[in-house]
């Protein structure tokens, strides 16, 4: 299997259903490969900037179907370092 074809696959959060992107890009270590990176949605259409890179392990992939990959990993909230404190 190749990053391409991992690339076309939707990454669902098992807990949640959530469904938080597509594969981007892999982390290597000592030729294993050691996290998944997707990377953060465009806000606005990218005008406001992009939300965070997601960082998987590679040990939370529990499987790898035809359309998805499901995946057991804590996920931030969306926008959860952008929020300032005092704005409303």
């Amino acid at each position: 299997m190749t990053l391409r074809d991992l690339s076309e696959k939707d990454v669902i959060q098992l807990k949640t259903g959530e469904n938080l992107g597509r594969i981007d890009d892999l982390a290597f270590e000592d030729g294993q490969i050691t996290q998944v990176v997707l990377h953060g949605r465009a806000r606005m259409f990218g005008l406001l900037g992009r939300d965070d890179d997601l960082f998987i392990p590679w040990t939370a992939v529990k499987t790898i179907g035809t359309d998805v990959i499901m995946v057991d990993a804590e996920v931030p909230p969306p926008h959860a370092n952008h929020i300032r404190k005092g704005w409303m």
